[in-house]
């Protein structure tokens, strides 16, 4: 790594942790998702565009099955970077080329629509995302600069309480559930930033800034109180020969209790020609992670099967999370200028 490449890794580190540890979690109301480097823009807002292409992705997570009322997680985004132009060439001399990129191509926009679902209770919303890409000089590999992205991203959703199920109240005085609606709108604001080379990524993200202190509900009175997230991501690629490739990833995850709701995925996955792939992943304190996944054409599929390690795995026959992805436009070597990680 150049001298330059340490000095802004080290920099945005430093304000990622700081602001990590600042923040503060002790129940999770976000979705978990075990391939998250798959999609990263369905946590980080600033990764929105970021390799160039038009991408659809969808996934489908069932937690626990088998098990009654478990959580599951829906989800389809879309993705782009708004481009004019692949990339300027200049030839200041016969053995001497300059890659310049153009004033456009800036600008990430993405969205998706999720439904998410745990026991009696459902969210199901909207968000809406807008990156800024910042070339921070180049990096090692010839014609590809550093990236800096910021994100922000507004949401809409309905949190709901569904009575109508198999649920058995225990308490049918339960002050929260006559005393508030069972169905309210909540519009808030997530924040990313990223910095990207052709090498590695890092990148930190934080959920719900305004905490749901806009609420849309039937009765006025109602209060409620939406946790902040904060997510912590990185990995590096590492060439073992022409044909296979190491990438050891991380997420780090917590809410506004930091400590009690602390938790690591620690991945590994080896790509063979970058059109297959297996991983394996610990969840501290939940679960192995095992992951298959290939390419075809412009199609992507992964699989990830979670062997839960808490005594629920008794009860269920494990956590299976599926993700299909298609990227559209030419391939990403045309715009040499932008990191395609």
């Amino acid at each position: 790594m150049r001298k330059n490449d340490m000095k802004y890794f080290k920099s945005i580190l430093s304000v990622i942790i700081l602001s990590f540890l600042c923040g503060a979690a002790q129940a999770q109301q976000f979705p978990m998702y075990s391939q998250y480097m798959m999609n990263g823009f369905l946590i980080n807002p600033s990764f929105a565009g970021r390799d160039g292409y038009t991408t659809v992705n969808i996934t489908a997570r069932e937690q626990w099955v088998g098990l009654g009322q478990a959580p599951s997680t829906y989800a389809a985004s879309f993705q782009t970077r708004i481009l004019k132009n692949s990339y300027i060439m200049k030839a200041t001399s016969v053995r001497r080329k300059l890659v310049r990129p153009t004033k456009g191509g800036k600008v990430g926009l993405g969205g998706y629509v999720f439904n998410d679902n745990n026991g009696i209770m459902r969210r199901t919303g909207i968000q809406v995302a807008y990156a800024y890409h910042i070339s921070m000089g180049v990096g090692a590999t010839e014609g590809y600069p550093n990236n800096l992205a910021f994100g922000l991203a507004g949401t809409l959703y309905q949190y709901a309480i569904d009575l109508n199920g198999d649920l058995v109240l225990h308490d049918i005085d339960d002050e929260f559930l006559n005393n508030y609606d069972r169905s309210v709108f909540i519009p808030d604001f997530n924040f990313g930033v990223s910095f990207t080379t052709s090498k590695y990524y890092m990148g930190f993200a934080m959920t719900n800034i305004l905490r749901g202190s806009l609420l849309f509900a039937k009765n006025s009175d109602s209060k409620r109180t939406e946790l902040g997230h904060y997510f912590l991501t990185g990995g590096v690629k590492i060439p073992l020969n022409p044909s296979w490739t190491l990438e050891p990833s991380a997420l780090i995850k917590s809410s506004d209790m930091l400590l009690k709701s602390l938790q690591m995925d620690l991945t590994t996955r080896i790509y063979f020609k970058d059109d297959y792939w297996m991983g394996l992943s610990w969840r501290t304190n939940d679960a192995i992670i095992m992951m298959l996944g290939l390419k075809y054409d412009r199609f992507y599929f992964a699989y990830a099967f979670d062997f839960t390690l808490t005594d629920i795995r008794k009860q269920s026959f494990g956590t299976h999370e599926l993700t299909l992805a298609v990227k559209f436009g030419e391939s990403a070597r045309r715009y040499r200028w932008i990191n395609a990680y």
